[in-house]
């Protein structure tokens, strides 16, 4: 490799695991109002692996490189950007829902869709972030607008988007209670979380009642219908799924409730409420397994298994 080239991972079709390949690709060149980011490590995310299956939205680029979640540090500026220098170190999901590349060692990205890394986390740490994190913070802070006081239900609370959403849930001063298997309680009790059920053993509509003013549903399938058993007059259900996992309102006994499929974007200014939270050790995204670029195809696999903890990133730089 030279100055303008790259390592990269681009699926030689669209398919299996097994389609992800290592290739030596043109390195980006920022144009105006982007920056050139040096990833040290990239978030691997649910969307990867439907992107890779079947090409998804967003795919862009001859050829493509999967992946959005980067942290790294600022290589070069293009014209008109005043907000980063090189070597200011940077995370973020730039372009969403356009595929940002982040599986490479050079990304490029409008400026305004990266923040400045929180200096408490590892590289490792903030490229688990940005996607789960604002999904989160959207979902829960923007759309349902939750508040201090309120029960909040999150499912799948130990994924990928659960745990970073119970720990926002907790600094908001909401009472948290989450659906995960039992091998997870403690880490989610850890966490912040008040209340846990083992989704396996208990319906969690038999446990609530309706006691429950948001519900934040990673899952989909018949959970939005029965999520809807359990929220009060006025309460909120976000829907992350699919537009077609969410129930209609009127399949409901309680009054006013609001539903929704919501989609993250990109956005600095939920970055920044992301960093400052883990600035001050209220937010700390769990990593359960690291592995090389080159190995991102059993990143897949992991992730597709659906029993991961947390996030798995992949290391493209050592710090």
């Amino acid at each position: 490799m030279n100055d303008t080239t790259m390592r990269a991972i681009t699926p030689t079709s669209w398919g299996g695991p097994e389609v992800l390949t290592i290739a030596e690709l043109a390195r980006p060149v920022p144009g105006p109002t982007e920056i050139l980011v040096r990833v040290h490590a990239a978030g691997v995310n649910p969307v990867d692996w439907k992107t890779r299956s079947t090409g998804g939205f967003g795919m862009h680029g001859e050829p493509p490189v999967l992946g959005y979640d980067v942290s790294g540090v600022v290589e070069a500026v293009g014209l008109g950007v005043t907000l980063y220098r090189p070597g200011d170190e940077v995370f973020g999901m730039p372009e969403f829902p356009r595929q940002a590349g982040g599986y490479a060692e050079y990304v490029t990205g409008p400026a305004r869709h990266f923040a400045r890394k929180p200096a408490g986390l590892t590289h490792l740490e903030a490229a688990a972030l940005p996607l789960a994190g604002l999904t989160a913070w959207q979902a829960l802070v923007e759309t349902a607008r939750l508040d201090a006081g309120q029960r909040v239900l999150i499912h799948a609370a130990a994924g990928g988007v659960g745990h970073l959403a119970v720990q926002i849930a907790a600094a908001r001063g909401a009472y948290v209670i989450g659906t995960a298997r039992e091998d997870k309680h403690a880490l989610l009790t850890e966490l912040g979380a008040d209340e846990v059920i083992d989704y396996t053993r208990e319906d969690f509509v038999e446990r609530l009642g309706r006691s429950v003013d948001v519900v934040l549903d990673s899952v989909g399938g018949d959970y939005g219908p029965r999520s809807l058993r359990v929220l009060r007059d006025g309460g909120t259900l976000v829907t992350l799924p699919s537009p077609d996992d969410v129930p209609a309102a009127e399949e409901n006994g309680a009054h006013g409730i609001r539903t929704g499929f919501t989609l993250v974007e990109p956005d600095s200014t939920g970055m920044i409420a992301l960093a400052g939270l883990a600035e001050k050790g209220s937010l700390r995204p769990v990593v359960e397994t690291v592995l090389p670029l080159e190995r991102a195809a059993e990143a897949h696999r992991l992730g597709e298994a659906g029993r991961t903890r947390g996030k798995i990133v992949l290391s493209v730089l050592e710090d």
